[in-house]
């Protein structure tokens, strides 16, 4: 009998010490912050990123227009079947939000999740798909940064549900799904920098796919519509199988937000145009080339 106890305890111990690995904060590595720490940054690059990478559609007030949407005092809720998230406040306040974090710091967060404090950030911050985009485009982005007002705002806590109020739980999240590298298909140049622009930074896929019980994406029906977290209706197919539009009419409507039939964008794509709309249109282009370059899914 004594010796089953051990067994057990054993076991135990063991199975608490995988959980605890598993579940760890996993910073980015020594060599990609040395190669970040080596790059100067561009604001003006960087503003293209910022625009790119959706930021002031969270992290600005809601109903925000113009350069009021430069003011990330944070404050939107979102809500989801594990409680309700709460977009914090990044603007560069250096206590209610980010302006004391160094450049590793925002690296970090942005494409590990992991905070200055060696927390992890819930992946309603779509830093597994940042986790694609280049050094040099993250240290653009944070010179863009340095270049956006300030704001106390408090941040507001997250409303979640036992056990997703337990953020140590976010690492086995991370295992399972972060990491995952680029998914969509993509060939010519230009369906390559799309793929880019809506995976790295656009982070499409983290509305228009289905995901599964844990949160994660299901990578075999990539950008096939999905349920809105809201509980309201449905996000849409933008697949071939039902974006019919030309390259040209995608591309024309991420500028202005009219359809081919002259009706016009609503929900929350109204603040993903208004980031295209900052974009080149050869970048715009390139989006439309990726998203008419993929498999057609019913």
């Amino acid at each position: 009998m004594r010796k089953a106890l051990i067994r057990v305890a054993a076991v135990a111990v063991a199975a608490l010490a995988v959980a605890a690995w598993v579940t760890r904060p996993v910073p980015l590595p020594d060599d990609a912050l040395a190669e970040l720490a080596a790059l100067t940054g561009d604001p003006v690059a960087g503003e293209s990123v910022f625009w790119a990478g959706g930021c002031a559609s969270c992290h600005a007030a809601e109903g925000s227009e113009g350069e009021a949407r430069l003011i990330l005092s944070g404050g939107q809720a979102f809500p989801s079947d594990f409680g309700t998230f709460r977009a914090p406040n990044i603007s560069m306040h250096p206590e209610a939000g980010i302006g004391a974090w160094t450049l590793a710091e925002f690296a970090n967060a942005t494409q590990r999740g992991v905070s200055p404090q060696g927390s992890h950030y819930y992946p309603a911050f779509p830093y597994a798909g940042y986790a694609l985009a280049t050094s040099q485009d993250m240290a653009d982005l944070w010179a863009f940064w340095q270049t956006l007002p300030a704001d106390g705002s408090a941040s507001q806590p997250h409303d979640l549900a036992f056990p997703f109020s337990i953020r140590r739980s976010v690492g086995g999240w991370k295992f399972l799904y972060a990491g995952a590298g680029f998914t969509g298909v993509a060939e010519t140049e230009a369906q390559i920098r799309g793929r880019y622009l809506s995976e790295a930074l656009g982070h499409c896929a983290e509305c228009h796919t289905p995901r599964d019980a844990l949160g994660g994406l299901d990578r075999t029906r990539w950008l096939a519509g999905a349920p809105n977290p809201s509980g309201q209706g449905n996000i849409p197919n933008i697949t071939p199988a039902r974006l019919t539009w030309s390259e040209s009419e995608i591309a024309q409507y991420l500028k202005d937000g009219f359809t081919p039939d002259f009706d016009s964008v609503g929900g929350h794509m109204v603040s993903v145009v208004a980031n295209l709309s900052r974009l080149s249109d050869d970048d715009r282009g390139a989006i439309a080339a990726y998203l008419k370059a993929q498999a057609p899914i019913e």
